[in-house]
């Protein structure tokens, strides 16, 4: 099969195109801006790249050409000057709907978020959950995979909290009494989404929540980084959600990478482990199982 990736080069879009690709399939990676063989030299050799605006539904139709089934996992947690919430996940996911169902692909994934739903303060939330019912109410056979925390090589989570960790023992909590996660390992999700791009009938016209095998507060996914860094020692400190919500607000308009964005405090602030009415659960064959354990943890962290 030939299938298509928007968000192709983000730390999802890279672990699936290497899960397909290893299964033999012809992957087509689209995103945003110029990238090169040489800056994605880790990816497989049996890829294309094609640097596309996302919200240009005649340049995804021409991207889409030949396609069996697409992929849409383009999206953001954090606004800047070049891309807002708006216009990556309500008009690119417009844009997307519309070059999928020009080109007649046999099916349609939609990579959204767990807690995703409409009337709330998060932008981030209605943004997504708007991308969500665009594809609902399309003609496409899709899939929308709502997932809850994803963690792995490349990721934000490991990454920020690892390299956190490494200068200073210290964890602040969102809210002094935190809500449970359930975290995904990317490979157990990229299993997921694979299956359901490559057998039409699978979770076809469904809205699915996927999370982890484990429930646990966030605190205790720091202890265990923490251990797996060979730092057993982690000061956890509770500080209210608004600390967090303020530390958002300065880190997303004076850092260039931003520490802690709004939508992520949001995210922790709410809880990321149970599936809202709107969503299906996963067939027991597709349920992640995949623990957070030291040894997983480790595959992940940055070199």
């Amino acid at each position: 099969m030939k299938i298509a990736i928007t968000g192709g080069t983000g730390f999802i879009g890279k672990h699936l195109a290497r899960d397909l690709a290893q299964r033999g399939h012809e992957v087509v990676l689209i995103a945003r801006g110029l990238y090169t063989r040489n800056k994605n030299a880790d990816l497989p050799e049996n890829t294309s790249f094609l640097a596309v605006n996302t919200t240009d539904t005649e340049q995804l139709t021409r991207a889409f050409a030949g396609c069996d089934a697409v992929a849409h996992c383009a999206g953001t947690s954090v606004e800047d000057g070049i891309q807002t919430f708006q216009q990556v996940h309500v008009e690119g996911t417009r844009s997307a709907v519309s070059a999928a169902e020009n080109t007649g692909v046999s099916k349609f994934v939609l990579v959204s978020y767990l807690n995703v739903r409409p009337n709330t303060r998060s932008n981030y939330y209605t943004t997504k959950w708007q991308g969500e019912e665009i594809v609902r109410q399309s003609k496409l056979n899709y899939t929308i995979l709502k997932a809850g925390l994803v963690y792995g090589q490349g990721d934000h989570l490991l990454n920020n909290l690892g390299n956190l960790l490494r200068k200073l023992p210290v964890f602040a909590t969102v809210g002094l009494r935190e809500k449970t996660v359930r975290l995904i390992a990317v490979e157990d999700l990229v299993d997921i989404i694979s299956i359901a791009l490559l057998d039409e009938n699978r979770l076809a016209r469904q809205t699915v929540a996927v999370t982890g095998p484990e429930e646990f507060p966030f605190s205790t996914a720091a202890r265990r980084i923490s251990r797996a860094m060979g730092k057993p020692f982690l000061l956890v400190l509770p500080f209210p959600v608004i600390f967090q919500r303020t530390l958002a607000w300065f880190s997303e308009r004076f850092m260039p990478k931003p520490l802690v964005t709004a939508s992520q405090v949001e995210m922790l602030a709410d809880g990321i482990s149970k599936p809202l009415a709107d969503s299906e659960l996963l067939p027991e064959d597709l349920a992640p199982k995949t623990l957070f354990t030291e040894a997983q943890i480790r595959k992940g962290l940055p070199k």
